[in-house]
């Protein structure tokens, strides 16, 4: 980042560093164990349960839970990864695009 950044060149700079940040997700992975509802299931009567993967997140005020195939978990690892790099960038945009409108307001005030 150059001193003298404008509003222009931080746009351009985020809207490259978000160019590959796809998929994108919000929320928490986790591979949770519960009983079935078959009797007499070997697994719940040993106590092992049953391991599913499940999307946590919120929506507005609300919770939700979404299941998830075991074949996707990866998949959707990925995508929370990238949601919480594409949160960081956000966050270094607004401090670039804030420096970079104080820098052009000071600019024109001097002129």
């Amino acid at each position: 980042m150059t001193r003298t950044e404008t509003p222009e060149q931080v746009r351009l700079w985020f809207q490259r560093a978000v160019r590959d940040l796809w998929p994108v997700a919000i929320g928490s992975l986790s591979l949770r164990k519960s009983p079935c509802i078959r009797k007499r299931c070997q697994l719940c009567e040993a106590g092992q349960g049953h391991s599913s993967y499940s999307l946590y997140g919120r929506k507005g005020n609300r919770r939700f839970s979404i299941y998830v195939p075991d074949e996707l978990a990866e998949d959707l690892e990925r995508a929370i990864r990238n949601g919480r790099d594409l949160q960081k960038l956000m966050a270094e945009a607004g401090r670039r695009y804030t420096l970079a409108l104080k820098n052009e307001r000071c600019s024109h005030i001097r002129k």
